[in-house]
């Protein structure tokens, strides 16, 4: 069914951390929310409202020596303001997924756009342009499902999709989702692991410990933000993680748990992560043995970096391409040099997540969902891409340690999705209309 855009209305939200997230040798202290309602209309004249909800995080998003975090925060904004124009006057319909095929060349457009208009030393890149854009791509999808009272998941057969696509998605996206899936707890590259780690306590009820999260929360899965350039450093924190995960665990009765490592481009070649396994599991054999998967470990250039080869390092455990991949063709050069994996975001647009899940198991490869310190609808919005895509067993959910005040207002709501309960959120309950909302 063909739907016609009425209008688009967006707004932010700005909350503090509560405490610093260090992550690729940069400290994020706060996180700006773009909101976007959109209004459609269906073919039958009945009107539908959708809503999306993401992170800006440009730190990651728009990172810049050139650029100061307000200027770089400013060119979202403005490139925010410049997408809802092109939303609302493209006069197109369809579903969302063909919407955001065909406006997408038009937000980079606008991107190049802004960019000139203000005079930056750095352009805004591709992948910053995806963020900006995800919420309209997100409220589009939540509006769809609502205008045929199904879930946006269940609104990908021939008779509402373009057939090529229906068959490219169907037999990688459930239609309804997984009941529970588990989640991964980050600890950041300052975040303290024992008592004697915490030098000023944030004194809020929540843990303040690695181990005070394990023992609250059942946590299983450890994401491990990592330095990438000082292989003594790296070594000495996982090892540290490893003591304060057992000790933990032991306490808990667990013996089985895992880990993802996240260097955030920061190694300066593929070498480099090659020998920090060698010598891990030299060192701390069980350490080595729960790790799933590694996350984009050298620099997002893949066109200017492809001696970072990771063929010899995806043999011991999954090379995951996270900051590159923003199409099929930087999907295609990430296999190149080696990668065996993809982390899925729903910050890069729900659209081109969904059409990455289908393209990645077709090639045979791992899959993850990572988030971007989503909270409220934004971790909804990813819970349901990690519920719905086949292959994903957990998912980042980072905003319930670093901003957990911005998921209040929806805790109430759903409190299986944002309480943890044995390493783990309950999923069962994203089956629509539209998001889930």
């Amino acid at each position: 069914m063909q739907i016609r855009i009425l209008n688009v209305e967006l707004s932010y939200e700005d909350w503090p951390y509560r405490t610093p997230y260090m992550f690729g040798g940069r400290s994020v202290d706060r996180a700006t929310l773009l909101n976007v309602r959109c209004e459609i209309a269906a073919a039958d004249g009945r009107t539908c409202s959708g809503f999306g909800s993401m992170s800006l995080g440009n730190m990651w998003a728009f990172p810049s020596r050139a650029l100061s975090y307000d200027q770089t925060l400013a060119a979202m904004k403005a490139l925010a303001a410049r997408i809802r124009s092109i939303t609302v006057g493209c006069g197109l319909g369809g579903h969302p997924i063909e919407l955001n095929i065909a406006l997408e060349p038009e937000y980079l457009r606008a991107a190049a756009e802004v960019s000139r208009e203000l005079a930056l030393a750095e352009p805004i890149p591709k992948l910053c342009t995806m963020v900006v854009a995800s919420p309209f791509d997100l409220a589009l999808h939540d509006a769809y499902g609502k205008a045929h009272g199904l879930s946006s998941y269940a609104a990908l057969g021939q008779e509402l999709l373009r057939p090529d696509l229906s068959r490219a998605l169907l037999p990688h996206i459930c239609s309804t989702p997984r009941r529970r899936i588990f989640v991964y707890h980050s600890v950041g590259a300052s975040d303290p692991l024992f008592d004697s780690d915490v030098q000023t306590p944030v004194g809020d009820g929540l843990p303040e410990t690695l181990g005070g999260w394990i023992r609250r929360d059942g946590i299983s899965h450890i994401k491990i933000k990592l330095n990438g350039n000082d292989l003594a450093a790296d070594l000495d924190r996982v090892v540290a993680i490893d003591r304060a995960s057992a000790e933990a665990q032991a306490g808990l009765g667990i013996s089985s748990w895992f880990y993802c490592l996240d260097f955030n481009e920061q190694c300066p070649d593929g070498d480099y992560l090659l020998e920090f396994l060698y010598k891990l599991r030299e060192r701390r054999p069980a350490a080595f043995d729960r790790i799933q998967y590694i996350e984009q470990p050298t620099a997002r250039d893949l066109a200017a970096s492809r001696s970072n080869r990771m063929h010899e390092a995806a043999r011991l455990r999954p090379v995951v391409i996270d900051e590159s991949l923003t199409d099929l063709e930087t999907l295609e050069r990430a296999r190149e040099l080696g990668y065996t994996g993809v982390a899925l975001k729903a910050c890069k647009q729900l659209s081109q997540a969904l059409l990455m899940a289908a393209a990645a198991r077709e090639r045979g490869m791992f899959l993850c969902v990572q988030d971007l310190t989503c909270p409220g609808a934004a971790f909804i919005a990813s819970a349901g891409l990690a519920a719905h895509a086949r292959g994903v067993t957990a998912m980042e959910a980072n905003a319930r340690q670093y901003v957990p005040r911005a998921n209040q207002p929806w805790e109430s709501r759903f409190p299986g999705l944002f309480r943890v309960s044995r390493g783990a959120i309950e999923t069962a309950a994203l089956t629509g209309p539209g998001l889930g909302f």
